[in-house]
């Protein structure tokens, strides 16, 4: 057997002791709350996906258990099991109890991975109350128990088994996280991800817990398999947009030593839709990988289309914008030696990997069109629209611009700012209608809210062209409240976040079916046009209460049905009167301005919701799908959601 495949303790290094993770959970994982609870699963599921990048994985099983806990099993090569030599240890411990141990670190035993750097495993045990690792090897089953990342006994032998790979098993510290609650959703995209990233793998996603569990007492399953890759991924993306292309262009293959996997396909919309993943890991930031694949494709695309004499009449150049709307995209490169910027690694910073995509992209699309000359004609067609309309957006945009808030004379007439200038603690409600808008100005602490109506359902963005956009008046006027520019043409999703005026932007509609669509509207510009103001927590929807319930001078306010009921029965059982009045909220502007501010407005009181993306990939989908023109999978979508809303017809 060769060094590079004899993974045992001596594969091993232990970089540094594991005190502070408890301390500082946040450091490692980003947060104690939903984002934080299910990264943990994530970075026990990579250490299986390593495997399968190594060639010694096939099928990775995962299952939400009764209680909220975990198990990951693969069929990989098992951690080693053997003493560790300076540790004097099982080299098991050693990856579960110390931060910055593991395979990763040894060239020879991971060409490429993913994970926290190495320390993955070692902190979901720190974070954990209760792990179990099972090691099938050799014909045996090595096992140890932990407890809030401390071994419970030297890892031993508890019986046979013909299988071989790693089994997890592990329960949240309640002391650590908000709420242990798993969301099967949000695991199964990732899964569902994971598969398309790394073709033949078999990921079995399962939830185990009671209340997931058919009227034949089985659980929710799925498999998630895929031949093709990344074809069968933007295919997925893009099921609920119209192709201008039918056929999706993709390329794999290695250049200088760096293995690249693109995948593209041109539709409609106007929107742009890039996702790049490096070792699987979710770059939405972007980096030198997004750079390369933008430089190949702009590059080459030009290069036809000037080779054409399609552009000869157009009298302004084109942007690189123009060659990205209406594109859907996937970019994945496996780099050895991976350099992030920051510890969330959502930016590649590798110089030498644009210079590779930027030729694979290249070489694929130079083919393509070459030997599909009718959709190459389309293509063009699309960018010399795209690019007629960014130059009329230019006018639009500058309009939008000249409305810049100084000192606060330039202010859309609608809002009623607040009296603080700290952007920190001041905070904006986007209410629907005036009526409502109305109520919260009377409602609100003029100190630190503001107050901006807007009229009607605002305009729908993923079906309008960039200058109608910047035309529409709510919109001039949302941007204009807030203080940021509107992009530059080069980017046009670039926003100035230093002049934000509002570090909490609330959403806030009525309860009911418009005012479900209002906020799904509002969600869609803001994640096409301001996505940043997203992934730096600034967007919020507020929450009103969906009943009064009342007997006599007795009055409570219920957020859901369970909760109306809970409080009718109390009502019920006290004194002699039984009538219970419930009032049901279908408009803000039911409540008085004391009411709405005592239950959705004061910070003592109010739930506001934390609007974050946790797979722009499956935003994107969800987005293009609820405010698309096809009907059918909207139906679908909302038939399954419908059971998590409280709206009424």
């Amino acid at each position: 057997m060769s060094e590079a495949k004899n993974y045992s303790a001596d594969s091993i290094q232990a970089l540094e002791g594991m005190e502070h993770v408890r301390m500082r959970p946040s450091m490692y994982i980003g947060d104690v709350g939903s984002r934080g609870l299910h990264h943990l699963v994530y970075e026990v599921v990579d250490n299986s996906i390593d495997e399968a990048l190594a060639g010694h994985c096939t099928q990775v099983d995962v299952a939400i258990l009764e209680g909220n806990g975990i198990r990951v099993m693969d069929n990989g090569r098992g951690i080693p099991i053997d003493i560790h030599k300076k540790e004097g240890v099982s080299a098991l411990q050693v990856v579960m109890t110390k931060i910055g141990a593991g395979g990763k670190f040894d060239k020879d035993s991971y060409k490429v991975s993913g994970g926290l750097h190495g320390v993955g495993v070692s902190v979901v045990n720190a974070l954990s109350i209760d792990l179990k690792a099972s090691v099938h090897k050799n014909g045996k089953i090595h096992v140890q128990e932990y407890k809030q990342g401390k071994e419970q006994y030297l890892v031993k032998v508890d019986g046979d088994t013909d299988k071989k790979g790693t089994e997890v098993i592990f329960y949240p510290d309640p002391e650590i996280f908000e709420s242990l609650e798993y969301n099967y959703e949000i695991l199964a995209t990732r899964m569902r991800e994971l598969s398309y990233l790394n073709k033949g793998l078999t990921i079995n996603m399962t939830d185990e817990r009671e209340s997931s569990k058919d009227d034949n007492g089985n659980p929710s399953k799925e498999i998630f398999y895929s031949e093709r890759g990344l074809s069968e991924f933007v295919e997925f993306l893009d099921s609920n947009r119209e192709r201008l292309i039918q056929k999706v262009i993709s390329v794999e293959g290695e250049k200088s030593g760096i293995p690249v996997e693109v995948a593209l396909v041109y539709n409609n919309s106007y929107a742009e839709n890039i996702h790049s993943y490096v070792n699987n890991i979710n770059t939405h930031e972007g980096g030198t990988h997004l750079s390369g694949f933008r430089r190949g494709l702009t590059n080459t695309l030009k290069k036809y289309a000037d080779k054409s004499g399609m552009l000869d009449k157009l009298k302004f150049d084109i942007s690189g914008d123009d060659f990205r709307e209406g594109l859907t995209a996937i970019v994945s490169v496996k780099v050895q030696e991976p350099q992030f910027e920051g510890q969330t690694k959502t930016k590649l910073g590798n110089r030498e990997v644009t210079a590779p995509v930027s030729q694979a992209v290249s070489e694929m699309l130079s083919d393509y069109l070459e030997e599909n000359p009718d959709d190459a004609k389309q293509i063009v067609q699309k960018v010399i629209l795209a690019a007629t309309a960014r130059h009329a957006a230019t006018k639009a945009r500058e309009m939008v611009q000249r409305k810049n808030p100084m000192g606060g004379a330039g202010l859309p007439g609608k809002l009623s700012d607040c009296a603080s200038k700290d952007p920190t603690e001041c905070e904006v409600y986007l209410v629907e209608g005036d009526s409502a808008g109305g109520t919260a100005k009377q409602g609100r602490d003029r100190h630190f809210q503001a107050i901006m109506p807007l009229r009607g359902k605002i305009l729908n963005v993923e079906k309008a062209m960039q200058h109608k956009i910047f035309e529409n008046e709510e919109i001039k006027n949302i941007y204009t409240a807030l203080g940021v520019r509107v992009g530059t043409e080069e980017d046009s999703r670039a926003l100035n976040l230093e002049k934000l005026r509002y570090h909490k932007v609330i959403i806030m509609c009525d309860a009911d079916v418009d005012g479900s669509h209002i906020q799904t509207l509002i969600m869609t510009f803001f994640f096409r046009y301001m996505k940043e103001l997203i992934e730096n927590g600034y967007l919020y929807i507020a929450t009103p209460p969906l009943y009064l319930v009342r007997k006599g001078k007795q009055a409570k306010y219920a957020w859901d049905d369970n909760q109306r009921e809970q409080y009718i029965n109390e009502m019920k059982g006290a004194g002699s009167d039984s009538s219970v009045h419930v009032q049901r909220y279908k408009g803000l502007g039911e409540m008085n301005a004391e009411q709405l501010w005592d239950t959705t407005m004061s910070p003592e009181n109010r739930t506001l919701r934390q609007v974050t993306i946790e797979s722009g990939a499956e935003a994107d989908r969800i987005f293009s799908m609820l405010m698309g023109d096809e009907v059918p999978p909207r139906r679908e979508f909302i038939e399954q959601n419908a059971k998590y809303a409280n709206i009424d017809a």
